[in-house]
């Protein structure tokens, strides 16, 4: 069936969206519309609104169709594209609409065709364009894949199916490492004397098939009790590990132990001191590279803020053996002088409930016990600490049982005494705390990925936490005009001789029959 060439531009420029505009300016002086509460009004103004949106576009592509070349097309290979060229239409979903997209093709025998219109419209591979994909990234990152679909429903003039909307968000990400690797900073933005890695595990339930090995082999052994969905307990081998970063620069904060012991449980005194603000905050996370990767991935980043080592590194950790190695070997590999800090809060989780030992869970004094033993951890004497509850426990005759949290507590104190050295930590206006990092694994992880009932797919949790973490690390933006220049590069430049794509001209309708023919 042979196909019809496109109409021509119209001797009235944009005929079509000014008379759509009209129609508008026309409907709101009527009667009608005069009776129109405001949120009719607009309801209709959106509406009518965005087909005339559409039909600028569509009339401004019109105009630039068929998008003959001004020079010789030459492939990837350097043959010339020498036979006559055909117009070829596609269809493209835009944020307003549906449109058509009339264009030269030139192709060869055996060839597919080339369309240096396309290229200068950096139009996508697929029938959604950039803007929709951008949009359905940012939609996705936020809430559910169904909530996404409905509110692109309601806001686009493309409606997008849900599987085609998360085809979409894993092509929104693809250029996310490549665009942190080649990402400079600026000056204001490596500002902060202390440069602080902070890395943290949070668990995705996932599809089977992408647990890893290991899981896999123990979920294939549970009996499920239900057949639509994990009941409690049967999440433990159903999730997959999310390695979760953060790097960023801050001014030093100088505290006495005793003004931090204040400011926490269970004196909780309102801490008057003005706290810097973490700079140039970067946040991510990943369930397909390992810990080890992720975390190199921190250090390069670092490196690339502070390639002189000018700066004092600071890595805020929980006490993961798997991350103090890796942070070992690491500071070697780069040669950088690491300090380790180990989080306080996990420290006094630990001191609570070894005072369950010795005071009932409800008993005043239990408080004061915490109090005096965290301050005296702060002053850096934790091993001392240690001893002294040993030495109490046994003081008192507790049996094995009665005893276990004191002596859990003591173990871990003596364990990592060598992470521990708050009174130096202080001293230097360090950070002793993991907020940032708990932080970020709360809004990049758990807030979309633990969605009731959801699980998922490797590609697609990867692309998601991707674009969560754009969002939060205020790159998405830049980002985007990223992806979009890598887009054109491979949709389009690297078909062609020497990556560079032959400018177009507008045919006039006098020149269209002579230059055209016919798809069959």
């Amino acid at each position: 069936m042979a196909m019809a060439a496109p109409a021509m531009t119209c001797a009235e420029p944009f005929a079509q969206a000014t008379a759509q505009f009209a129609k508008m300016v026309s409907s709101l002086g009527s009667q009608e519309a005069g009776k129109m509460a405001f949120s009719d009004l607009e309801r209709k103004l959106t509406e009518e609104g965005q087909e005339l949106l559409r039909l600028l576009l569509q009339e401004h592509l019109d105009r630039r169709s068929p998008g003959e070349a001004t020079g010789p097309v030459r492939d990837a290979q350097g043959t010339e594209r020498s036979q006559p060229p055909r117009l070829h239409e596609r269809s493209q979903g835009s944020v307003f609409g549906p449109v058509q997209v009339c264009r030269m093709g030139y192709g060869g025998e055996g060839l597919s065709s080339l369309h240096p219109l396309d290229a200068e419209l950096n139009l996508p591979a697929e029938r959604y364009s950039h803007e929709l994909r951008r949009w359905a990234a940012e939609e996705a990152a936020k809430g559910s894949f169904d909530e996404a679909v409905a509110s692109l429903g309601r806001h686009s003039g493309t409606k997008v199916p849900k599987r085609q909307l998360e085809q979409l968000v894993q092509r929104a990400a693809v250029d996310f490492n490549d665009f942190y690797e080649q990402r400079s900073h600026s000056a204001d933005e490596t500002a902060g004397p202390l440069m602080v890695l902070s890395f943290d595990g949070k668990g995705v339930v996932m599809r089977p098939e992408d647990l890893r090995e290991a899981t896999r082999k123990a979920a294939a052994k549970r009996q499920h009790r239900l057949s639509k969905r994990l009941s409690k307990g049967e999440k433990k081998n159903a999730k997959r590990m999310a390695t979760v970063a953060a790097v960023y620069t801050i001014a030093p904060l100088f505290r006495t132990p005793e003004q931090v012991a204040r400011g926490l449980a269970p004196i909780h005194e309102v801490d008057k001191v003005k706290r810097p603000r973490p700079e140039s905050k970067r946040v991510w996370a990943s369930l397909e590279k390992t810990p080890e990767e992720v975390i190199e991935q921190a250090f390069e980043e670092a490196r690339k803020r502070d390639p002189a080592h000018e700066k004092a590194w600071v890595a805020l950790v929980d006490g993961n053996e798997t991350q103090l190695k890796i942070l070992s070997h690491l500071a070697q590999k780069y040669a950088v002088d690491l300090t380790v800090v180990l989080d306080l809060i996990h420290v006094t989780e630990y001191l609570w409930k070894a005072s369950t030992a010795f005071h009932d869970e409800r008993d005043r004094e239990r408080e004061e016990w915490v109090s005096r033993r965290l301050l005296e951890i702060l002053r850096g004497h934790s091993s001392q600490v240690a001893g002294g509850i040993r030495r109490s426990a046994t003081l008192r005759g507790l049996s094995a049982e009665e005893r276990g949290a004191a002596d859990d507590c003591c173990d871990y104190l003596i364990k990592y005494a060598s992470y521990l050295r708050y009174d130096e930590y202080l001293a230097a206006g360090a950070p002793i705390a993991t907020g940032v990092i708990e932080g970020a694994c709360r809004h990049l992880v758990k807030d979309r990925m633990a969605l009731t009932g959801a699980r998922w797919s490797l590609s697609g949790a990867e692309a998601v936490l991707k674009l969560r973490a754009l969002r939060s690390s205020g790159d998405f933006d830049e980002y985007w005009r990223f992806h979009e220049t890598r887009e054109y590069e491979r949709n389009h430049a690297a078909h062609y001789a020497d990556r560079e794509v032959p400018a177009t001209k507008k045919l006039e309708p006098q020149d269209l029959k002579s230059h055209l023919r016919i798809v069959k």
